[in-house]
């Protein structure tokens, strides 16, 4: 991982990282750690909204190993660290798309305001800069200002955006661009979807439309299913997960907005409960601020481990 995004992540998660280096300092100033030293630090692990079972299962890792033992808050920040890079090693998972598939069909969903569009654009301008032809296809019909913010992407990246008029059929719109693109030799497809949540069912029958049709051209497609998380929700995250892991088979996980939150944490929760795939972590508003996360620079960073 470079240099420069290691910086954008220490300052991308620098709320986070605030919230709990804060609260760790307060409770440890060389203290034992008995079952009251304990008990606040599992207060503070899910105030940072790393959630109730990995606080729990931190706290137990302790209490086998250190229980009794003088600490500094330094101490507890390590083994932290290293505890949460535990946790997130098998879901830190980078993406690659299957340049034999012309194209890899990637369909991004997740409620409105998480980052969807924007984290499509950030790709198309990524995949660019590796060579790689992209097309976007702007699927959410009824919101006109995803549709624009989706051709400013589409200009500044140079990749062609499928589009239609107000309340095109999503449906309709994925299979035209599927058939385009393969007429154009493109290599990575990306779909964006709606996100009204106020009617699921409505939703879920949207989203399971535009894969049955997308089916009909390459029986293999859509090859991945992205949900955009807004790690400012918090533990409202992990409902979004469920709520979209009963419509479509979801593949990985995008968190954005990381560094407008003091809820970094919620990645490690999210890899606790789900153990999906976490592809990306968004740090910044630049396409170089979605990238892949490494666990031990990431938990190093959350806690505040020097």
């Amino acid at each position: 991982m470079a240099l420069g995004f290691l910086s954008r992540l220490k300052q991308g998660l620098a709320r986070s990282t605030a919230k709990i280096s804060d609260s760790i300092g307060a409770v440890f100033v060389k203290r034992k750690l008995d079952d009251e030293a304990l008990s606040d630090l599992e207060d503070v692990l899910v105030g940072a909204d790393l959630g109730t079972a990995v606080a729990a299962r931190v706290v137990a890792e302790f209490r086998s190993t250190r229980f009794g033992k003088e600490v500094t808050d330094a101490e507890i920040k390590d083994a932290l660290a290293t505890e949460i890079a535990r946790i997130l090693a098998p879901v830190a998972q980078s993406f690659e798309p299957d340049m034999a598939l012309k194209p890899h069909v990637v369909l991004m969903v997740g409620v409105n305001g998480t980052g969807k569009t924007t984290t499509i654009g950030k790709l198309a301008q990524q995949y660019k800069e590796q060579g790689k032809r992209t097309m976007m296809v702007a699927g959410d019909t009824f919101r006109a200002a995803a549709v624009e913010q989706l051709q400013v992407w589409g200009q500044r990246t140079g990749a062609p955006v499928v589009s239609g008029p107000a309340n095109t059929d999503p449906a309709g719109l994925a299979f035209d661009a599927l058939t385009r693109a393969k007429a154009e030799g493109v290599d990575v497809l990306l779909i964006d979807t709606a996100g009204r949540l106020h009617n699921k069912t409505a939703l879920m029958e949207e989203l399971r439309k535009i894969i049955r049709v997308l089916k009909k051209q390459d029986e293999s497609a859509p090859h991945s299913i992205f949900l955009v998380l807004d790690a400012t929700t918090g533990q409202n995250a992990l409902n979004q997960v469920d709520v979209f892991k009963e419509m479509v088979n979801i593949s990985g996980l995008i968190v954005t907005k990381l560094d407008g939150s003091a809820r970094g944490g919620i990645v490690v929760a999210l890899a606790e409960e789900f153990g999906l795939p976490v592809h990306f972590v968004g740090v910044g508003e630049q396409a170089g601020d979605l990238r892949p996360f490494d666990p031990m620079e990431y938990a190093r960073g959350l806690v505040g481990a020097a």
